[in-house]
This record gives structure tokens, sequence and C-alpha cells, in this order.
């Protein structure tokens, strides 16, 4: 289970209203920062869960903490016929939506406001489904992944894509000096609500990956569980399935 570091602290509010009053706040900002941070790399790993979804040929999928819809958006070139976006911050929504709209694909991308522990479709719903750096916000990491296992159709697919930490040297130095020090640097910089960019350096440095990751997956009950490491170990895609 990954420790529940906290945007706000000091707020009587549960880790889950804080990630979406946080996500609320930089909303506006979210995408342009999400490519300085990345380096834009964050829009080729996407790229490659997109086609691990389509060799799956989903026609119904859901897009978990979609966020500002970038991934949904991505899935929009598969064979799917329609595509739900889920997020608990009707603020990255409201911008997707707006993106969506602006790429004529509010036909076939739906967004949602709506909690990953609670969600709020009919057993085996879906096709595929699909988290990107989303996994680590969650209140109950096990409440979740339980909650979408059961939402996925049997033999469907599942895929995560997340950050974690590279294991060999010198870039897991690397890593570590510019998750600590220069991406919440950037993010004091550039965005108004200075505690979500440390908040995200911290979340990801304690989240389990790699095997860790692939274990809590065949706890919950998903098969033929896989972890594909990228860009040197900075990120990580994992692929399940459901018997």
């Amino acid at each position: 289970m990954s420790e529940k570091v906290k945007p706000y602290k000091d707020s009587q509010l549960n880790k889950k209203e804080q990630v979406a009053q946080m996500f609320d706040n930089i909303s506006k900002e979210y995408d342009g920062l999400n490519r300085v941070i990345s380096f834009g790399i964050d829009v080729k790993w996407r790229k490659k869960v997109v086609d691990i979804v389509a060799q799956s040929k989903a026609k119904r999928i859901l897009d978990i903490a979609t966020g500002t819809g970038d991934l949904a958006i991505n899935l929009a070139e598969t064979e799917a016929e329609e595509i739900i976006g889920l997020d608990i911050s009707d603020g990255m929504l409201e911008v997707g939506r707006k993106k969506i709209a602006a790429k004529h694909l509010s036909d076939k991308i739906k967004m949602t406001l709506g909690d990953s522990e609670n969600l709020p479709f009919d057993d085996d719903s879906f096709d595929a489904i699909t988290v990107a750096f989303g996994v680590r916000n969650f209140e109950n990491l096990e409440k979740g992944l339980s909650e979408i296992l059961r939402v996925l159709k049997p033999h469907g697919t599942f895929v995560i894509l997340e950050t974690s930490v590279p294991t060999k040297s010198p870039f897991k130095q690397g890593y570590k000096l510019y998750s600590k020090y220069i991406l919440p640097t950037i993010g004091k910089v550039f965005s108004k609500d200075r505690s979500a960019y440390s908040y995200l350096s911290e979340s990801a440095s304690v989240f389990p990956y790699g095997q860790a990751l692939n274990n809590i997956l065949r706890q919950i009950g998903f098969s033929n569980v896989e972890d594909l490491p990228q860009t040197l170990g900075v990120a990580t895609i994992y692929k399940a399935t459901k018997l």
C-alpha cells in the first residue's frame, strides 16, 4: 500500500477532497506545465498506451483520472465507439470538455465527474480501462483497483501509466535531484498553487512501482500482469487483464 501523501498537510479535508481541490486550482495551467516538467516525453508515453489498447480492439473504454482528457483524446484514434473520461476534479474536466469540443470529438468522448473508488458503472462494463498518472492519487489504492477490476469485462485490458523511480546510477540520483528540487521550483514559479507540484513530486517518490505494483495488481485479482519501464525508468506502463 502506498503512503498517503496529501497536497495540503494542514487541511481538514481528506486526501480525496484535497486532490480534487488541488487539480481544480491548477487545471488551467496543467497541460502547459506537464509538457515543461516532462520535457514533452509524456506525449510519447501516452501513445504507447494507445497502441496497447488498440491491440485489444476495445469498443468501450474508460479513462480514469482523465484530467484534461489528453489520453482520452488519443484513445479516439483506436476502434473505440465510446470513451468515458472520469475525474474527481470538475475544473480539469471543464478544460478537457473544451479540448474535446475543439477536436469535434464530443460525440465519442464523454467527460464524467466521479470517484475512482466508487465507480458509477455496472459490473463488466468496459473492454479496456486506462489510468495515466492517476493511481498514486487514489486515497485507497486497493479499493480503486478493485473497482476497476469490477467494471472491466472478462478478458478486458487494463493499462496504467505512472511515474516510477530509476533503479540504475546515475539516473537514480539525477531523478531524485530533479523531483526533489527542480520540479517543485518550476511549480512555484509558474503555478498559483505552490503545494501542488511538491505533492506530485512527493507522491511519486513513495508510490509502489515495478514489481511492487505488479504484486498489488495480482493480489487484487488481475492476470497477465506486466510492467514496461519507460525512458530509463522515470515512468512505467503496466498491462493486465481480467480473466
